[in-house]
């Protein structure tokens, strides 16, 4: 896998749009059996190119995979039949007959390397691009020189051996695969797709359980209803679903309030305790894969010292920052992995990220201190992320005694683009969504060349390499925690906290399955409208 993988630094939440939210809540009378999900505008919904919390949200319910996730994280066939391998790098997808897209068109084995083949193809730039990487003839598609014309366009490694049977051959060893094809920027592409790329984007033809009714109504609604042919292992129970596209997340949530949306995945932290009040059962919260981080700019030779970014590491107070900005709800963490994560471990950083001033002064000293300004360096996507780095700033004067402290403040459109060029002022948040839960996810994009903070990854990629070509679990274990020892002894980035989802839902709906392995955190087709 490479860096540019899926939703590296995006944040749940979006700028606020232009256009408010519909109003409804999906209820139209007594015969309605629809219900709305609250979501801010999607980037996109092609799945190859959909890397956007808010875009998979809706591909989640348009489409299906060869792989899914169970309640407990693990992988389990959707449209798959069996995934086999021998020897982890050749692998054999068979895929069950009879599954259509919603057009009537059938599933198969083409319909998965056409989709595949879209996404690795460089120039088109998908966003999910990197999520084929491990597949052989991967960097034809996508030479080192950017200017450079590819030599293929199509992965060599992908062999349709008739309708229903997919080889795939990967470049080495990879372990994780499985887990890799339950993302959904890996599902299918029917033909159509292939020759209007552009129409497609504003009206996808899934292969889920909902289908789109009409077209993508750009900052307003994304309309689903059941689809009527699905044999697939997920069957809608609602006849309907919306997608209420917000401005912001607490427009989303003053309407949850008032019965106009039927679920809400993301309610602001400042509004938690009175959503406990008032609704009560209907309040949940959901542990998540999601993860905040502060990375240094290794490049910049002010932060080159590892004991200097230990010590403001150490002198980083977590718990008071989730008391006072998030209510409580976010968990402080040593590790680079989230809890729900195989291989977690608790205090995998040990001293580096336990708070301890006293310790971080002496520490800060013998590395030489810090002259000038201390830019830190944020998105303005969240109103908490100039909170919790002010409790930062004013934690890093007192403790470290580093006077002058500014805020960087960037738009969000232009956040990711300064951060891969280099162009970090200071320490910056960086924040990682989890696209399957395995520590590979975690741990690969901060070893694989090109790496944001400019950290040498070398010896941490190794170790990666040997867990991915593992045959067992717990021997990929080891090398997995081996190589996040290695990045957390050398700190370009320290972890801060473990997000919670802070979710409710309307009594219009009941059989609310939430699952902290899936995009969306509710199993869309099990929700049932009173």
């Amino acid at each position: 896998m490479s860096v540019k993988k899926s939703r590296w630094l995006v944040s749940l939440t979006a700028v606020a749009l232009a256009a408010s939210a519909c109003g409804g809540g999906g209820s139209g009378g007594t015969k309605d059996k629809s219900f709305s999900f609250a979501i801010t505008e999607p980037e996109h919904l092609t799945p190859g190119n959909t890397n956007d919390g808010q875009g998979l949200n809706v591909d989640e319910a348009l489409f299906d995979r060869l792989m899914a996730l169970d309640p407990t994280g693990k992988p389990v066939p959707q449209e798959a039949e069996s995934l086999t391998s021998t020897d982890q790098k050749v692998w054999t997808a068979k895929i069950k007959p009879g599954l259509t897209f919603h057009n009537g068109e059938p599933v198969t084995a083409q319909s998965y390397a056409d989709a595949w083949n879209q996404a690795a193809y460089g120039p088109n730039g998908w966003g999910n691009n990197a999520y084929f990487a491990t597949i052989d003839g991967y960097d034809d598609l996508n030479p080192s020189d950017e200017k450079a014309k590819p030599k293929a366009d199509k992965l060599r490694g992908l062999k349709v051996v008739d309708d229903h049977t997919l080889q795939i051959t990967l470049s080495k060893p990879f372990s994780q695969l499985p887990l890799v094809l339950s993302f959904a920027g890996t599902a299918p592409l029917p033909k159509a797709a292939l020759s209007d790329l552009k129409g497609f984007e504003q009206k996808p033809i899934g292969n889920g359980p909902f289908m789109l009714d009409g077209a993508w109504e750009h900052n307003r609604q994304i309309k689903l209803k059941k689809f009527p042919g699905y044999k697939g292992p997920r069957p809608a129970h609602a006849d309907g679903l919306t997608f209420k596209i917000y401005a912001s997340r607490d427009a989303a949530y003053t309407d949850l309030q008032a019965g106009k949306v039927d679920f809400d995945s993301q309610i602001p932290a400042a509004k938690v305790p009175q959503a406990k009040r008032v609704l009560a059962k209907r309040f949940l919260s959901v542990p998540s894969g999601t993860m905040d981080f502060l990375e240094f700019p290794l490049y910049d030779k002010a932060f080159a010292n590892p004991d200097l970014r230990k010590a403001i590491s150490m002198a980083i107070d977590r718990q008071s920052i989730v008391d006072s900005v998030y209510n409580g709800a976010f968990k402080p963490v040593g590790s680079l992995l989230a809890p729900i994560v195989p291989g977690y471990r608790e205090n995998a950083c040990g001293e580096g990220c336990t708070y301890n001033p006293q310790a971080a002064k002496q520490l800060f000293d013998k590395a030489g201190g810090f002259n000038g300004t201390l830019h830190l360096m944020f998105s303005n996507a969240d109103s908490t992320y100039e909170q919790w780095m002010t409790d930062i700033a004013n934690q890093l004067k007192q403790n470290l005694g580093i006077k002058d402290i500014v805020f960087d403040k960037v738009q969000v459109s232009d956040y990711l683009t300064k951060l891969s060029d280099h162009k970090a002022t200071g320490p910056y948040r960086s924040n990682w969504i989890m696209d399957y839960p395995s520590a590979e996810d975690y741990l690969t994009p901060r070893c694989t060349p090109p790496i944001r903070s400019g950290y040498d990854g070398a010896a941490c990629l190794d170790l990666i390499k040997k867990g991915n070509a593992a045959g067992d679990p717990q021997q990929a274990q080891q090398y997995y925690q081996q190589a996040e020892d290695t990045v957390l002894k050398d700190m370009p980035l320290t972890p801060l906290w473990n997000w919670r989802d802070q979710a409710g839902y309307s009594n219009r709906v009941s059989n609310i399955d939430v699952d902290p392995y899936t995009m969306p955190l509710l199993r869309l087709d099990k929700v049932t409208v009173k």
